[in-house]
């Protein structure tokens, strides 16, 4: 069995200081994966004894950023999509292993007054056409920072935060469509109607005290592998970002 850990970390460097590495040493895990470093090459030298680690940095400095950190070592990597217009701001690593592609992203925020959410629609199906190209080859798994709540369940306050960034009618359709093209959301898989299951909590008004959250950092997987899902997880008592890391235990 294997276990995968995924962590929005919203600056490696703040984050470090915050209890990461004792996180990452306490999770043991044979992939974690961490979205939102912040960083550029060379800015930082993480010790990690036994794992691969694999880096994707945005052009822009303190901005996105994606790391994988592997104890096998990968068939093969490639970093982007291959799409010019996405592939400067770090977001994807893919890893090839035999027996599937292990995918990390940090999903581009729609932001304030949905100011990128055309863009985000055209990420979102060149997102989906990329998983579907390597999932011709063999099975996927993807995690990450998907930027959006899904179901109403997903998220505290659903009626007050509709069409806001995170819980438009399109972004959740774009997600529908994913499940609809046969992608596993492991942890509604796992729990269906578990309320108040959330990974990420804004800094101001105690939220994370009150649990006020969102469920927006996943792990999907193809249908074929749902026989090997095990469990999915979220570590909502570790501190050191807005978000809080998930997991998925699989037999891989």
């Amino acid at each position: 069995m294997k276990k995968l850990v995924s962590w929005n970390v919203n600056g490696l460097r703040a984050c470090l200081g915050k209890g990461f590495l004792d996180f990452v040493k306490e999770a043991d895990a044979d992939i974690f994966c961490i979205q939102e470093s912040k960083l550029q090459q060379g800015q930082i030298t993480l010790e990690l004894p036994g794992y691969h680690q694999y880096w994707n940095y945005a052009e822009k400095k303190g901005y996105s950023g994606t790391a994988i950190f592997t104890r096998q070592e990968p068939l093969g990597v490639s970093y982007g999509m291959g799409i010019e217009a996405h592939d400067h701001e770090g977001r994807v690593i893919t890893l090839e292993f035999d027996g599937y592609y292990m995918v990390t992203v940090y999903t581009p925020n729609s932001q304030d007054e949905l100011r990128r959410l055309s863009y985000r629609m055209e990420w979102e199906d060149d997102f989906l056409a990329y998983l579907k190209s390597l999932e011709e080859k063999k099975p996927v798994i993807f995690c990450g920072d998907l930027n959006v709540a899904h179901r109403e369940i997903d998220l505290k306050n659903p009626k007050t935060n509709r069409n806001n960034a995170g819980f438009t009618d399109e972004e959740r359709d774009k997600f529908t469509r994913l499940t609809q093209e046969g992608f596993i959301d492991t942890f509604r898989h796992f729990y269906p109607d578990l309320e108040g299951a959330y990974s990420w909590w804004s800094y101001r008004f105690h939220a994370r005290e009150r649990n006020t959250g969102w469920r927006i950092d996943y792990f999907l997987t193809s249908r074929s592998l749902e026989g090997a899902l095990v469990d999915a997880l979220i570590y909502k008592d570790i501190m050191g970002s807005d978000h809080c890391p998930v997991g998925l235990l699989i037999n891989i």
